[in-house]
């Protein structure tokens, strides 16, 4: 069975940098497109980024766009999350979810069709 684990995370002052790792456990992982999520506090869990199975897709909400950028290496079964300039509205709990798809070049940032989930790592950007 996939499992996912997130590392990275840490204490930021803004306009800094910070890279997440997204770790899976067995070759299969390249079945998966991937997304990333965060969760402030008091708030629900959005979906910021994916990358399809191959890599060649990714996409970004508006908040992060130009600033984070997703990547992938299939053969070390890892997805990266570059995060650069960052702002304190960026404080949340990331997490990596994994969505099998028959094509390989989509990708998705809806929670409701991840089937597994990492156990996040905080990122928390503050002077």
């Amino acid at each position: 069975q996939l499992q996912l684990v997130e590392s990275g995370g840490g204490l930021v002052q803004p306009g800094g940098s910070l890279t997440l790792s997204c770790q899976a456990n067995i070759d299969s992982f390249s079945w998966y497109a991937i997304g990333w999520f965060r969760q402030a506090p008091g708030k629900g869990r959005e979906g910021i980024s994916c990358i399809s199975r191959n890599g060649t897709n990714t996409n970004y909400v508006e908040a992060v766009k130009g600033r984070f950028t997703v990547s992938r290496d299939n053969t070390k079964k890892t997805v990266y999350l570059q995060m650069n300039n960052l702002e304190p509205e960026d404080t949340a709990v990331y997490y990596c979810g994994a969505q099998s798809t028959f094509v390989p070049t989509m990708c998705f940032m809806g929670s409701s069709g991840m089937g597994f989930w990492g156990q996040g790592t905080q990122v928390t950007v503050s002077p």
